[in-house]
């Protein structure tokens, strides 16, 4: 078996949204082998760092939170969807991904997108010339069944359909609003050779939280 690490590493000072709502990480020891004989450290970050899950709350008011997510529905037989190449800032319509995915009506209850976007992990351009998804094609998933959806991106909507834009963040009231949940920030995404994988996902149970950091893996079979 084979287990890939689908995950970015949590550490100070690490990448996230540059909005005063989405807080830098900070990692501060306490305890010192040298002095207290022990490690210890206060972890600062916010609910959407790094690798995380969005929960409905996030953007549905009285929506469902992180940890009422279904835990059925975090482990289990993953689609993987290639969506290379891109340009910046290219949308994906629903015919794409009707294309793609092959016509049915079987559901899709757990779908991850590959674009190597994560290659811009730690840049500006990771959070504002992301591809994304149009409306209708965000709406294409709801209806094909899907509640996990993972991404190598920071977001499934356009960079620039953010707070204070019209509209504002349609893909994420559109799946969220249907029960659907986002895996975001995911990375190694190069290293599944399968186009169906176990995925496994587990997010901080944070009562109450709009969303969570989490740790994403992959198995495989050996070849």
């Amino acid at each position: 078996m084979r287990t890939i690490d689908l995950s970015h590493p949590i550490h100070d000072g690490m990448p996230t949204f540059p909005v005063a709502w989405h807080p830098y990480v900070e990692v501060t020891q306490l305890g010192r082998h040298g002095i207290e004989a022990r490690e210890t450290r206060k972890i600062v970050l916010g609910t959407h760092t790094g690798t995380h899950v969005d929960a409905p709350l996030h953007f549905v008011p009285g929506g469902s939170p992180v940890d009422a997510l279904p835990l059925p529905l975090l482990t289990g037989p993953a689609r993987l969807l290639d969506l290379a190449p891109w340009t910046e800032k290219q949308a994906f319509d629903a015919a794409f991904l009707a294309a793609a995915l092959g016509e049915g009506d079987a559901p899709v209850p757990r779908l991850v997108l590959r674009t190597g976007f994560s290659r811009l992990w730690g840049t500006l351009a990771y959070f504002t010339r992301n591809p994304f998804l149009t409306a209708d094609a965000a709406q294409y998933l709801v209806d094909r069944g899907v509640r996990l959806l993972g991404m190598d991106l920071p977001q499934i909507d356009s960079a620039d359909h953010g707070r204070g834009c019209s509209p504002d963040s349609p893909n994420h009231r559109i799946m969220l609003g249907a029960g659907c949940h986002f895996v975001e920030n995911l990375t190694n995404l190069e290293q599944i050779r399968g186009r169906i994988f176990e995925w496994i996902v587990a997010p901080l149970p944070l009562r109450g939280g709009d969303g969570a950091t989490c740790r994403s893996l992959a198995i495989e079979d050996d070849p």
